[in-house]
């Protein structure tokens, strides 16, 4: 879906704005969602991966565009991070 530059320039804003709150934002089926971002990644992985659409499989429905291919390497990232900070952590 494609946005105006208006629009994109007002999310990028919104975005900046909630960073300096220690927020993310994301963008969700019923649209931008903000959350804490020490929350956000408090959830299991495949929850993380599910809100960002960043999982394997949905990077895989996008063969035709070539940025399947860096948020299929996003996935991997992130799992690989995960496992990192969680076998930390025990």
């Amino acid at each position: 879906m494609k946005i105006s530059k208006k629009e994109s320039q007002r999310i990028l804003k919104l975005i900046e704005t909630e960073k300096e709150k220690g927020n993310i934002v994301f963008n969700t089926i019923g649209g931008l969602m903000t959350v804490r971002l020490d929350d956000f990644i408090k959830q299991p992985v495949d929850g993380i991966l599910y809100d960002l659409n960043r999982q394997e499989l949905t990077s895989e429905a996008f063969l035709t565009d070539s940025k399947w291919i860096n948020d299929y390497a996003v996935a991997l990232v992130i799992r690989k991070l995960y496992d990192i900070v969680r076998s930390k952590a025990r």
